[in-house]
């Protein structure tokens, strides 16, 4: 898996994307940086695709302790403060 760090700047590349030109024509309006808008959109989906990966692969687990804590309720719920 490859990670995207936010604390380097990473190296650019140079890509073609096709964008509805209605879209390219409200930016240019706006002077949004559609280089800009695009990082952040493929930030954003690589973190819900991450996320969604992560509950896939760890559905067992989650599932499992849901069950023990409903068999059995939260093992520290005594200390609890109401």
């Amino acid at each position: 898996m490859t990670l995207v760090s936010h604390h380097a700047t990473p190296s650019k590349r140079a890509t073609n994307v096709s964008l509805a030109e209605n879209l390219l024509t409200e930016a240019k309006a706006f002077r949004i940086n559609v280089s800009q808008a695009a990082e952040r959109g493929l930030v954003q989906a690589i973190a819900e695709k991450r996320a969604e990966n992560w509950l896939a692969e760890n559905r067992e687990a989650i599932e499992s302790s849901n069950a023990f804590v409903e068999r059995h309720g939260l093992p520290l719920e005594s200390y609890r403060i109401a």
